[in-house]
């Protein structure tokens, strides 16, 4: 005989969900019915005491639901569909096509506001802050944090941000240590080099998250459009936007796998990126690896022509991070989790490729970007103006995922132990796990509906060569062109 349970595994034939009048609720084939009787049996406080959470009681009234939907309440049909079909394969096809993990965050977030349940849920704790100061640096790797204030993402979890415009990463990382920034737009080697005192004092921070993953480009003046072999390029003189960033590194990296030394054979300065394109246009400097939109905005002034993108020096490299101290997230853990919340969720909104215009319209204007919607379409649609007469179609020229690999992190700091930014031993992993916070956002990114890694190492091919996040210490030997 089966087990008549209404809130029991919606996925295994053994159980009946057929519970009509069990619960005393009137609307018994309702998702209302299923979550009422979820939070019924509930107890007021579980902190002590054993068995399942309210969550997880509301977790299993929404499978319910959704199944029962599905097989018309017919839990003759359901059961007998899942004797042929099998648990596990039925449960991985429903996840396949319909996002079950976001309505029960859904569910979840509407009950406290007077839904049938609201009163047996436990409240949200409250936020301990809710205006933040959150800085960012006007380019379009900052995206999910700067469109997060005009399309409500910020709002849509209890939040009153205001995003603030910087100048440049020096001024980003001092208010952030001095906290006069709750938050900040980063660089992913910032919050690495902060935590280890390389460049600043000491402070301990975390990059909970990723913003953009490629891009950046290599722009050049368009009086060197003839000289596209970097071996050419000696006695040139580079732009990037700070010494601890993607930009630096990848500059490094490349002249170097062309036998050019970035210390000896070429000049390389920090400028912070509003200021590239007059001093491009000046004759101040030769080129740059810089994000974007002074990239596209040097072809917009027919002053510069785009090189190559550093998607095709690594494809998927990141860049820039949502990046927090962690004595804020310690005085301040469930404003935290809302900004985190929103984060990755403008983020994931940022990765679709039919928002990027609408989204492109919202951080244009003064107050955000300061720049030609047309520039910043370019960008982040990757239909785009090479400066050399082509149109090009690279859809993830900038693209937006939020997981903080651990394995990048640990390349980057390969790269500042190879160009002499820091010294000694390092403990790659001990860092970049302290720092990173990928087994964080793997776990929001699942509560909120949306797919995550099941590891945080992986192997990357930069310019044809392997990184194995395992041997650090022989891949920054394998160097030719190096500092050690």
């Amino acid at each position: 005989m089966k087990k008549r349970d209404p809130l029991g595994d919606p996925f295994s034939p053994d159980v009946c969900l057929d519970g009509h009048g069990s619960c005393g609720h009137a609307h018994d084939d309702s998702t209302d019915h299923q979550v009422a009787h979820a939070a019924s049996a509930a107890p007021a406080s579980l902190e002590n005491q054993a068995g399942p959470s309210t969550e997880d009681l509301i977790d299993r009234a929404v499978e319910s639901a959704v199944v029962r939907a599905l097989f018309g309440h017919s839990d003759l049909r359901r059961r007998a569909f899942l004797d042929l079909m099998g648990k596990g394969t039925f449960a991985a096809a429903l996840a396949s096509v319909f996002p079950l993990a976001a309505c029960k965050e859904t569910v979840k977030e509407e009950l406290p506001k007077g839904t049938a349940a609201g009163e047996a849920v436990a409240p949200k704790k409250p936020l301990e802050k809710t205006d933040l100061k959150v800085g960012f640096v006007p380019i379009t790797c900052a995206t999910p944090i700067i469109m997060a204030h005009p399309m409500g993402f910020y709002k849509k979890y209890g939040l009153n941000v205001d995003v603030i415009k910087t100048a440049g990463w020096a001024v980003a990382r001092d208010k952030s240590i001095s906290r006069e920034y709750d938050a900040s737009h980063m660089l992913t080697p910032m919050p690495l080099a902060i935590t280890m005192g390389a460049g600043s004092t000491a402070m301990p921070f975390f990059m909970p998250a990723v913003e953009n993953i490629n891009g950046q480009a290599i722009t050049l003046h368009i009086k060197h459009k003839d000289k596209k072999d970097p071996k050419e390029w000696k006695g040139f003189k580079f732009a990037v936007p700070f010494d601890y960033s993607m930009h630096n590194f990848l500059l490094r990296y490349y002249v170097a796998e062309h036998g050019v030394d970035p210390d000896k054979d070429i000049q390389i300065r920090v400028l912070p990126p509003p200021e590239m394109v007059a001093n491009l246009k000046a004759g101040n400097v030769d080129g740059y690896l810089a994000p974007d939109p002074f990239n596209q905005r040097a072809v917009y002034e027919k002053v510069g022509y785009l090189h190559t993108l550093t998607k095709d020096i690594w494809e998927g490299h990141p860049c820039c991070a949502f990046a927090i101290s962690k004595a804020f997230t310690d005085e301040n853990p469930n404003t935290f989790g809302a900004l985190f919340k929103a984060i990755v969720d403008a983020t994931h909104y940022s990765s679709k490729e039919e928002n990027r215009k609408e989204i492109a319209t919202a951080i244009a204007p003064k107050n955000y970007l300061n720049q030609p919607v047309t520039v910043v379409e370019q960008v982040l649609t990757g239909r785009y103006a090479d400066g050399l007469g082509g149109v090009k179609e690279v859809p993830n020229r900038i693209d937006f995922d939020p997981f903080p690999w651990h394995s990048m992190a640990v390349w980057i700091l390969t790269q500042m132990k190879r160009w002499g930014y820091v010294e000694g031993d390092v403990d790659y992993k001990g860092v970049a796990e302290k720092v990173y916070l990928a087994a964080d956002c793997g776990k929001l990114m699942k509560e909120l509906g949306y797919k995550a890694p099941a590891e945080t190492y992986a192997k990357y091919t930069i310019m044809g060569k392997e990184f194995d996040p395992a041997s650090p210490d022989a891949y920054v030997e394998s160097f030719g062109i190096r500092r050690l």
